[in-house]
């Protein structure tokens, strides 16, 4: 099972864990509400989890220009 972080404006994909022993605990995934966890946490089925987050890049620019975010894919 892969933990694969990517961006969730200009899906660059920014890290991953590759073990079964992490729990959602450890990863704080348990302080989400469900609505966080279905906007944020997608799993395929092969047992894979992607965390759509946002890159550095991204949040200076929503920073620089908060208009962005009333755009549906903003810095795709």
């Amino acid at each position: 099972m892969a933990i694969n972080y990517i961006c969730r404006h200009c899906r660059t994909p920014l890290g991953s864990i590759d073990s079964a022993q992490v729990t959602d605990a450890q990863l704080g995934f348990h302080s989400l509400t469900p609505a966080e966890r279905r906007d944020i946490i997608a799993y395929d089925l092969s047992g894979d989890i992607t965390v759509k987050v946002i890159c550095d890049y991204c949040r200076e620019a929503l920073e620089q220009h908060p208009e962005l975010s009333l755009v549906t894919s903003p810095l795709q």
